[in-house]
């Protein structure tokens, strides 16, 4: 199960993202539980004193797949899910061109969704569950994330049903509030290239999801809590194959 985290700027995405990593790991029923090994060492003296030594390691399993996918933006919680910062994986003249306060185009944005469909496939093909944020504001930028650079052919009946707007194993959590709220937000933060006044672009360019495109959307007025409450109850739906 992939859970795409996606908004615009300032939604909260990247704070819903590590809270909700934790918040899952309890729920993970595709993953075997942590494995715990333990080495005991007993050494005794001449004075007839023993000491006992008990060591516990916990393979480090998702720091191997960050290092198989050559990524240092993976973070996890309690061995839940691994968490992809989606803005780590911007070339730096995106960084370079937002932090100007210049809009970024469909172009600046394409190697950057096609490096993120790549660490997508790779998490789908061996089976894993996986957290990514990223903005994926428009249709088009959603299916490159789902069909990669095959997804940038002309639009054709034929291509929507080879190239379908969703995947069995991949759902979108739409983080939704208005626009005075999160400019307020991103006013308040400190240290973010995205600026406050680049919120409005923001909200011209996003598109936002369709039912067809396996999306649970989110108030994000609601509190982080109640909304991870949401997508638990989504995740246990979707795994007993309920209705999602």
């Amino acid at each position: 199960m992939i859970y795409i985290i996606m908004g615009v700027s300032g939604c909260g995405k990247s704070t819903f993202g590590i809270f909700l990593s934790e918040k899952v790991s309890s729920l993970n029923s595709n993953q075997q539980p942590p494995y715990t090994h333990t080495h005991t060492h007993t050494h005794t003296h001449t004075h007839t004193h023993t000491h006992t030594h008990t060591h516990t390691h916990t393979p480090p399993s998702w720091f191997l797949v960050c290092l198989i996918l050559f990524c240092p933006c993976v973070f996890t919680h309690q061995l839940g899910w691994p968490l992809y910062e989606g803005d780590d994986f911007h070339p730096r003249e995106n960084i370079e061109k937002m932090s100007r306060g210049e809009a970024l185009t469909d172009q600046d944005r394409l190697p950057w969704l096609l490096k993120l469909h790549e660490v997508i496939q790779r998490e789908r093909s061996s089976g894993s569950d996986a957290l990514l944020v990223c903005s994926a504001l428009k249709h088009q930028y959603r299916r490159i994330l789902l069909h990669g650079s095959k997804a940038l052919t002309s639009p054709s009946e034929t291509d929507q049903e080879i190239f379908p707007p969703a995947s069995p194993d991949v759902f979108f959590l739409f983080l939704r509030g208005d626009y005075e709220f999160i400019y307020q937000r991103m006013v308040a933060r400190r240290g973010h290239y995205m600026k406050a006044d680049m919120l409005r672009s923001q909200f011209d360019t996003l598109e936002a999801p369709s039912d067809e495109e396996n999306v649970l959307t989110l108030d994000i007025q609601r509190g982080i809590d109640d909304m991870a409450v949401e997508v638990e109850r989504h995740l246990i739906d979707h795994r007993s194959g309920l209705p999602a």
